[in-house]
């Protein structure tokens, strides 16, 4: 069987020829803001790096611009959250289902952490009970990770609840950790706004959505939500189209505005071949907001 986190590791290395070395790490390192670093190389400066980071009698020696890189005196924790109910089992919107895309996020992520010495734990769910993971270091314990998210996000899984997971992170977890969490297009809520301002004042929050399948085409479509087909031909009526593209502008705008007030950053994929160029631009936009 193939190992979940070397297709990871095959997807990151593809995206790393593309872009310059180090530039993802480099993101990653800035999430953790206040962490105590000690001195580790330089680098070649790429737009986007903080200018304060310029080693200017390096610069002036080599002739092209040089970053100091730092690494971290004491590891950082992070915890991947993630539902595991029976919505994750649906399709996505780039055809893949929504677990397949959210193993990849969570492994990108995870072995980011794995490469900067964090540890990485694991809390997942669904409407049945959450399941949590202490963190530790290590690619064996990332790909335990991994394959229990594989294993249990399935048709015959509850139903999905993600409210759960985050609860029990609320009530559990003590100290402050990066919270990266993948899960469909949720719909806010009056509770869940709340129980995202408690977690945002204790951790630093990165939030990754899987966009649902395009429903407004023919076919045979089945919702995992309901355990019920749908009846495709609905969907060539103008009047069902129109007012399904307006439930989904207002379901994302909700979740966008809860999420933003939060001060939670938020990034979306429709295909794991997203996930590592919007991880990217989800890191840097969370480290401009910060």
């Amino acid at each position: 069987m193939t190992s979940l986190l070397h297709r990871v590791k095959s997807k990151m290395a593809i995206f790393a020829h593309r872009k310059a070395r180090g530039t993802l790490d480099g993101e990653y390192g800035s999430v953790f803001r206040g962490r105590s670093l000690d001195f580790d190389d330089l680098r070649a400066y790429v737009p986007g790096d903080e200018v304060r980071d310029i080693d200017w009698k390096a610069t002036a020696r080599h002739g092209s611009p040089l970053i100091k890189r730092y690494v971290a005196v004491r590891r950082q924790t992070v915890l991947l959250l993630t539902d595991t109910g029976r919505n994750m089992a649906a399709e996505a919107a780039g055809g893949e289902t929504k677990k397949d895309i959210a193993i990849m996020a969570l492994g990108v992520v995870g072995y980011l952490a794995h490469r900067h010495g964090d540890v990485v734990g694991l809390m997942c769910g669904d409407a049945g009970g959450t399941r949590s993971f202490p963190a530790k270091g290590g690619e064996a314990h990332l790909e335990r990770l991994l394959r229990h998210v594989d294993a249990n996000a399935t048709v015959d899984s509850a139903a999905s609840r993600l409210e759960d997971q985050l609860e029990h992170v609320a009530c559990t977890v003590k100290g402050r950790f990066l919270l990266f969490v993948v899960a469909d297009e949720i719909e806010a809520t009056p509770s869940l706004a709340r129980l995202l301002r408690r977690l945002r004042a204790q951790h630093e929050i990165l939030w990754l959505t899987v966009r649902d399948a395009e429903l407004t085409s023919a076919g045979d479509w089945y919702s995992v939500q309901i355990s019920q087909p749908l009846i495709g031909h609905w969907a060539g009526s103008p009047g069902v189209a129109t007012a399904y593209a307006r439930a989904v502008k207002d379901r994302d705008a909700g979740r966008k505005d809860m999420l933003r007030q939060a001060g939670i950053t938020e990034g979306s994929v429709a295909g794991s071949e997203d996930v590592i160029t919007e991880l990217f631009a989800l890191l840097e936009r969370h480290r401009r907001a910060g």
